[in-house]
């Protein structure tokens, strides 16, 4: 069961009609995860001894022995199938999920620190490093990536504590998640198409998209791909969000000897490094969605799409899809909205949450006495820094605040929607889901 409160989270239903529109809440997020599961969308792209993805075609027999590295929040069960069906000599992976295990002797599970990276994953990365120098030119290498990587692979051109404080500030900042893989790219030996040049084989990179419109060059920071990207931008994406000055003088002294020349640029789509490199999206945003809406038809609800690239500041989207929804008109007794992406939070209060529960947050009085319920959810389980995955509302749900002394502006203005959420028993408690396909919205408007 993919939530660890789901009997509350009908509970707090008030009437009959509200409990049963939660648990088809649940039931279609919980389809929605299971589309995007990392163990059957790598298993989806093995065929026998091939790898088959679209026109692209793999015969294991070309190759004298496989390898695999992998890294992100999906790496345990993206591993296990691949080991589960392909002869691996030896393998090793990075991810932050303490309580998953590997089932399988031919890769090592290394445990890293997200979104903050640490001294364990810079050992951690050596190891995968190590396995990458193994590979000789008849060898394959597969690489196994997605979100969460960019932080728990992590080979720093400067001192780990200047890493951390810089990603700390980058993460209040507001800059979305491609501006801060262009400055990570820039403060890295691996990432920005890096990790090719450690490679003298075959490599194929299977990819769950954690990024708006899968641009394979930041999931993860793009390590097996080409960058488009130049100091000069990072330089600019600092000064964009006035944090310039704020970042350690290491930062700025990489940045600045990176412009001038000083350091190689991350490598372009010209480099010869890339010729034997392929990169496959396995799993996204999309097929997610999708899921979502087969489950909602199957439970009997009409259902359309707004979009899957859903990006800007949480609140403002929020209340944008929202009015959506209220604008619409249909004679369907129980209409379903969909969306997916992810939007950014600029952190201005001490308070603890996360982009999908702000999301509700700021919607409770749009929607009090409105035939609506909305609910925000990370597909990775994670929202922010809290332990929760998201939040859900609806119409009472300012009234039972209210009987409550919760004050809505209150919490907003600390960014403190976890608590606000813990106290009413609306979040949605999952943990790690072990896929991060970035965030998934659901509004259902009753006739």
């Amino acid at each position: 069961m993919l939530f660890k409160n789901r009997d509350q989270i009908i509970k707090n239903g008030k009437t009959e009609e509200l409990k049963e529109i939660r648990k088809d809440i649940l039931d279609i997020l919980s389809a929605a995860i299971c589309s995007v599961d990392s163990y059957s969308s790598v298993k989806s792209v093995i065929y026998g001894k091939r790898i088959q993805f679209k026109k692209n075609i793999f015969d294991i027999s070309d190759y004298k022995n496989i390898y695999l590295i992998g890294f992100g929040k999906a790496s345990v069960g993206m591993a296990n199938a691949v080991c589960d069906f392909l002869p691996i000599k030896k393998g090793a992976i990075i991810t932050n999920e303490q309580n998953k295990k590997n089932k399988n002797n031919r890769y090592t599970t290394l445990i890293g620190s997200h979104p903050i990276p640490s001294k364990k994953n810079i050992d951690a990365t050596e190891k995968l490093l190590e396995i990458v120098n193994k590979c000789n030119k008849d060898d394959l290498l597969i690489v196994l990536i997605s979100g969460g990587g960019s932080a728990l692979f992590c080979k720093p051109r400067v001192r780990i504590n200047d890493i951390q404080k810089t990603t700390d500030i980058l993460l209040k900042s507001g800059a979305d998640i491609k501006e801060i893989n262009i400055i990570r790219k820039h403060l890295s030996y691996i990432k920005g198409g890096q990790l090719a040049e450690y490679a003298k084989c075959t490599v194929i990179s299977l990819i769950i998209s954690d990024i708006i419109r899968d641009p394979i060059e930041f999931i993860a920071s793009g390590p097996t791909y080409p960058d488009s990207t130049t100091y000069m931008d990072a330089q600019d994406i600092l000064k964009k969000y006035n944090i310039w000055l704020e970042v350690p003088i290491s930062i700025r002294n990489t940045i600045n000897n990176g412009i001038k020349g000083d350091i190689p640029e991350t490598p372009k789509k010209d480099n010869p490094i890339f010729s034997n490199v392929y990169n496959l999206i396995i799993a996204n945003n999309e097929i997610a969605c999708r899921a979502a809406e087969e489950k909602a038809e199957e439970l009997g609800y009409k259902s359309m799409i707004i979009t899957t690239n859903l990006e800007g500041d949480a609140k403002e989207k929020a209340k944008y899809l929202i009015e959506k929804a209220l604008n619409f008109h249909t004679y369907a007794k129980k209409m379903l909205f969909i969306s997916g992406g992810e939007t950014t939070l600029k952190i201005k209060g001490n308070g603890i949450g996360g982009r999908n529960q702000e999301m509700v947050l700021s919607c409770i009085e749009i929607i009090a006495n409105e035939r609506i319920v909305f609910s925000s959810f990370a597909t990775d389980g994670i929202d922010g820094l809290s332990d929760a995955a998201g939040a859900i509302a609806d119409t009472h749900t300012l009234e039972k605040a209210d009987e409550m002394n919760l004050d809505v502006w209150k919490y907003l203005d600390n960014n403190n929607s976890y608590e606000f959420f813990k106290t009413l028993g609306d979040n949605f408690i999952t943990g790690p889901t072990g896929t991060n396909v970035m965030d998934i919205q659901l509004i259902i408007k009753l006739g």
